[in-house]
């Protein structure tokens, strides 16, 4: 190869890999650690809590979402990373282009055409990888944004701790009946709703194995429709008179928290309704159910 096409070259491959220097190296070495952190931290608070907190959860669920997504892209970039050197090195020290290594078409590129292969790379692979960079940049920013979302809620949560074990102390701790495997304070829920309101489609309540309050025999089900389906006006206006009734009466049957409609109401943080993510479906967002747990 003549010098000067080595020089056009080497000039070539290092405007190249310049452009393509990836930031993901860059990133704070603790974000993870923090992520552990909170998640001890969360975990104890549902504990003092006496049982799930939604908007904890939705908030968790999101920081650690956004954080595997940093990760991902920061995987995908190094890949790219690494092939464009070893194309960089191959076609600068080979004289030659193995386009295999950049999973392109097969191609008769002699030495001759290497530079302007490139240029036509730029345009193609190197438009894409940078492409790539940006949206790491903005993953990494909006990571940080859910974890610090996260931690704001998990100091407020703390703030409140006192005051919502003193709450909770006036209803003591059940622990669900060996025969029933619901606490005697949801039975009596149970019983209470199904009098006040009709009830024409299923409730559920136990649910073994559930690492929630189903599975700790304190929480029922109110069903307002059938077979995932959304429930039709009346039973929506029964769901939303159901939710009302838990609200008015908590204090008199230890309700701790409710969901229906995609809405949670926490009675121990007393924020009022708040949106729940969303979890994928009609069901899973409790649009067809009135969801209530008991302390």
């Amino acid at each position: 190869m003549q010098p000067g096409r080595w020089v056009g070259l080497a000039v070539v491959f290092t405007a190249l890999l310049g452009a393509l220097a990836i930031p993901g190296a860059q990133a704070a070495p603790d974000e993870q650690a923090k992520l552990k952190k909170l998640r001890e931290e969360a975990a104890e608070l549902t504990k003092a809590y006496r049982g799930e907190i939604v908007s904890l959860e939705d908030t968790q669920k999101l920081a650690e979402n956004s954080s595997g997504r940093v990760a991902r892209l920061k995987r995908s970039l190094a890949a790219a990373e690494r092939k464009l050197t070893m194309f960089a090195q191959t076609a600068y020290m080979g004289g030659g282009i193995d386009d295999s290594l950049l999973l392109m078409p097969q191609a008769d590129l002699g030495a001759s055409s290497i530079v302007s292969y490139l240029s036509s790379e730029k345009t193609e692979r190197v438009t894409s990888i940078k492409t790539l960079i940006a949206e790491e940049k903005k993953a990494a920013k909006d990571a940080d944004g859910k974890i610090a979302q996260l931690e704001q809620h998990i100091k407020e949560l703390k703030a409140k701790q006192h005051e919502v074990e003193q709450k909770m102390a006036k209803f003591g701790f059940q622990v669900p009946g060996s025969s029933s495997g619901l606490t005697q304070r949801l039975i009596t829920l149970r019983a209470e709703v199904m009098q006040t309101f009709p009830m024409p489609f299923s409730v559920g309540c136990l649910r073994v194995g559930d690492p929630g309050e189903h599975g700790k025999g304190r929480a029922c089900d109110f069903m307002m429709s059938g077979g995932g389906r959304m429930p039709d006006a009346v039973a929506k206006v029964r769901g939303d008179a159901l939710a009302k009734w838990c609200i008015d009466n908590a204090d008199k049957y230890g309700i701790m928290y409710i969901i229906w409609q995609q809405r949670f109401y926490d009675m121990r943080t007393g924020a009022g309704w708040r949106m729940m993510s969303d979890r994928g479906g009609i069901t899973a967002n409790h649009y067809d159910h009135v969801h209530v747990s008991v302390l």
